[in-house]
């Protein structure tokens, strides 16, 4: 069954404005908002001067809140998602002109090299819930390691829900030479009448390359 949620933003009549987005609560999980994403698109929201002009990607977009806020407040978005998800991609192009908002839609699957990843030159990629399938893991932080790579001052931001084991994310930021910048808890950033319509325990984490770790391992195979 479609339904149309309404996600709004800003307290003030100059500033406030709303997202509209197609829901499908029965089909693909990519048809529905999570609360992990409700979360980063507040934090996007709140940080809109930094987001304004900037190139922004989400990864595992879904029905792409965060992105869409980011487009909202001047980022140039490119959305993307699995690219055998096609019910997902082609809700995601109805969603930007139900908000008569502009942003390329990409079939990205991660870990898969081909011309797609080669055109992105974020400046902030966008994850919403991203680290929910531990066999996956591994595929993404290898499409993040790239695009951070590839876009030197880039910048991974994301939440979660502990339920994805800190252990294994410290592992995999350690093995592909990322470090966590910033860590907050989610809840914090919500004002309390979203706070008060979600549950769960959500963090969010921005995550950069790690220098020193790449430093100290070409230093450590030039020997």
């Amino acid at each position: 069954m479609k339904t149309i949620s309404r996600h709004f933003f800003g307290d003030s009549e100059k500033t406030a404005f709303s997202i509209s987005i197609v829901e499908n609560m029965k089909e693909d999980y990519g048809l529905f908002v999570w609360p992990c994403s409700i979360v980063l698109a507040e934090y996007v929201w709140q940080h809109k001067l930094r987001f304004s002009g900037n190139n922004v990607v989400e990864l595992g977009a879904g029905t792409c809140l965060p992105g869409l806020v980011a487009a909202k407040v001047g980022s140039n978005v490119t959305l993307t998602d699995d690219a055998s998800r096609l019910e997902v991609l082609e809700n995601m192009r109805g969603v930007c002109e139900l908000n008569n908002l502009k942003c390329e839609v990409l079939g990205l699957t991660w870990g898969v090299w081909d011309a797609s990843i080669f055109s992105l030159q974020p400046k902030i990629i966008l994850g919403a819930d991203v680290l929910y399938d531990a066999r996956a893991f591994d595929a993404l932080f290898a499409t993040v390691t790239f695009l951070l790579q590839s876009n030197p001052g880039s910048v991974f931001i994301t939440t979660y829900h502990n339920r994805s084991g800190h252990h294994l994310i410290e592992f995999l930021m350690v093995k592909w030479g990322l470090k966590c910048v910033k860590l907050l808890d989610g809840f914090s950033l919500l004002p309390s009448d979203k706070a008060a319509r979600l549950s769960g325990n959500i963090q969010l984490a921005e995550i950069m390359l790690n220098h020193e770790q790449i430093e100290e391992t070409s230093s450590s195979g030039a020997r």
